[in-house]
């Protein structure tokens, strides 16, 4: 898959949802009906409020001006985005994804304040200075920007035009490594002669730091069907590494060797598949790996390869929505599925075996 076309899908892909008014700000009978909205999978659930609240409004109790969300009874975090929030506390992926919204008790012991656009905004800017200084090892870019460029790029993630973001973005000469195939796509056109970023493949580097935030989800070992795992209900529950990935010169360095890299207490040697043996069968594969890799607005049909250290198995691994194959080059992984943020957003679902007392 070309990267435009990688990235088109990605930038296209949303979420179905269906919002309930939580009962206790219900004023009116009966209940209002839900409101259905395709929410986008790079956004952020308050930038909603401007869709959700005019439905609820017959019905709203005075000073219901803070919108907040949950799922399952769990507050969600509002930084977070939207399709990671789906990708990590989804089991079992449900269409439509059935949240409640609230519009006052904000619950502050859980949840960092948000002041609409404007905080999400500023949350986006950081995350790209951080990117940024993991890149390049420096902001500087991001620093100068004119105040034009910044509002120009944070529109074109707010309305998912990739066109104007890849224009914008690409004077902050943020580039991910590249692999063979990474710099092949990029070098293709779409017919015009213009690439996505229009930047130097040849001159890219063939190591690097990929910007990575890592969240871990862990079930029982008597969970065989992920459709059986208790809903997370705390956020206590889940593990967040927020660590770049290296990737190394000179050799095929794929995703089971990035996942590796961060979760290392869950592999021993004795238990990890071949990896000469994988990097081989890999190498012939390759063209087949990118064309399985595709991926539809919501997700892929791609099951991941299960690894397991002598306790813990991974069950699973999401990233925008596909559980994408070990095997796959880590480059074009971090090249076709970053966020707008430049980070690269994993879920991992961990099946470790319960404690013994």
């Amino acid at each position: 898959m070309l990267t435009m076309e990688a990235r088109k899908f990605v930038w296209e892909g949303a979420i179905p949802l269906q919002i309930h008014l939580h009962e206790s700000e219900v004023t009116t009978v009966p209940s209002p009906p839900p409101a259905l909205i395709l929410a986008p999978r790079l956004g952020y659930l308050p930038l909603l409020a401007s869709q959700i609240k005019p439905h609820f409004s017959s019905t709203l109790p005075p000073g219901a001006d803070t919108i907040w969300f949950e799922y399952k009874g769990l507050p969600l975090k509002w930084y977070i985005p939207t399709g990671v929030l789906f990708d990590l506390l989804c089991a079992e992926p449900e269409r439509p994804w059935n949240l409640t919204v609230h519009f006052r008790g904000y619950p502050g012991t859980v949840l960092i304040p948000c002041e609409g656009e404007d905080s999400i905004k500023w949350n986006y800017i950081n995350s790209l200075k951080e990117a940024a200084y993991i890149i390049n090892g420096n902001c500087k870019n991001v620093m100068n920007m004119s105040q034009a460029d910044q509002v120009e790029l944070w529109r074109s993630v707010l309305n998912g035009n990739l066109e104007v973001y890849s224009r914008v973005s690409s004077k902050l000469k943020l580039r991910i490594v590249s692999d063979e195939y990474s710099a092949t796509s990029n070098v293709l056109s779409l017919g015009s002669g213009q690439s996505l970023d229009e930047t130097d493949v040849a001159g890219q580097d063939k190591t690097g730091r990929v910007p990575v935030r890592l969240y871990v989800w862990s079930v029982s070992e008597d969970v065989d069907d992920l459709e059986d795992a208790p809903p997370v209900d705390c956020w206590d529950k889940i593990s967040y590494i927020n660590q770049p990935v290296e990737i190394q010169e000179g050799k095929c360095f794929t995703l089971h060797d990035a996942v590796r890299s961060l979760l290392p207490e869950y592999f021993s040697v004795n238990s990890l598949i071949d990896e000469e043996s994988s990097r081989k069968k890999g190498e012939e594969e390759k063209k087949d790996l990118f064309e399985d890799a595709s991926m539809g607005k919501d997700g892929g049909e791609i099951l991941c390869q299960h690894t397991k250290s002598d306790d813990v198995e991974i069950k699973v691994i999401r990233i925008q929505g596909i559980e994408p194959k070990l095997v796959i080059p880590f480059s074009w992984v971090a090249n076709n599925l970053m966020n707008p943020d430049y980070f690269l957003h994993i879920c991992v679902c961990l099946k470790v075996p319960r404690l013994k007392i």
